[in-house]
């Protein structure tokens, strides 16, 4: 039996080759970078939504913080009664 056969002194590792094989699809991974793209559609409905509350329902909250604050706020429970209603009947 020969220990130093000769025909492999240049024959590459399998094992080698799928762990290299590997470092290069790992390098692929890195070099990808993710992107976001926003449409036109989608910045026109960020620029509605962040639109300054007009003045009536600016009055209204501020209405609304003060009786919280001032502790004279009261809920109408029949109010309340009517728009649950629906969700508990189905």
């Amino acid at each position: 039996m020969k220990i130093n056969d000769t025909s492999r002194i240049g024959a590459v590792n399998p094992y080698q080759r799928t762990q290299e094989a590997q470092r290069t699809e790992e390098t692929k991974k890195a070099a990808r970078k993710d992107e976001v793209t926003i449409s036109t559609e989608a910045m026109e409905m960020l620029k509605a939504a962040n639109k300054p509350a007009d003045s009536e329902r600016a009055a209204r909250i501020q209405d609304l913080k003060q009786q919280v604050s001032a502790g004279t706020y009261s809920v109408d429970s029949n109010k309340i009664a009517e728009k649950l209603l629906p969700y508990l009947a189905e």
